[in-house]
């Protein structure tokens, strides 16, 4: 297993970030060669389905994914809920759980926080290359909160 989780501060309401941050679609914005498509009839809430293409030409696999914890911001205030969706992996390639955060600060801002848990197939290799992985998750996982956040910062 690879487990590794970042975070990135927003200059946008926690209500404008989640909103942004569970268009799916929208994520191929921020993730590098990855165009993700909706499978479920509803785009949100637990039972939503989608699948991420990550690649180019043979070297593509699917990320085919659902929602198991669906619980939007409760608020933008400081001590408002914070928001927090759970998704399980369950593709060939990449299996375990996603996880993101989002938490109102003071002066309509947000924190984002979002963790990996992903084992890798296949599994004999991912012990010899869960160090590697969570490395590249992790600065991957980055850039794309990076990414998140100018999008929702323009509006």
């Amino acid at each position: 297993m690879s487990r590794f989780s970042v975070s990135r501060d927003v200059r946008a309401s926690a209500t404008d970030t989640w909103a942004t941050l569970v268009d799916w679609p929208r994520h191929g914005r921020w993730v590098p060669l990855t165009v993700l498509r909706v499978q479920s009839e509803r785009p949100d809430g637990v039972g939503a389905r989608f699948v991420a293409r990550t690649g180019v030409g043979p070297l593509a696999f699917d990320d085919p994914m659902s929602v198991v914890t669906w619980e939007p911001p409760g608020g933008d205030d400081p001590g408002d809920r914070p928001g927090r969706c759970e998704i399980t992996k369950h593709g060939r390639v990449v299996h375990g759980t996603a996880a993101f955060t989002v938490t109102p600060l003071p002066g309509r801002r947000c924190r984002v926080v979002w963790i990996e848990d992903v084992t890798v197939s296949p599994r004999r290799l991912a012990r010899l290359t869960g160090p590697l992985v969570s490395l590249i998750g992790r600065a991957g996982f980055a850039a794309t909160l990076r990414g998140l956040a100018r999008d929702v910062e323009r509006g």
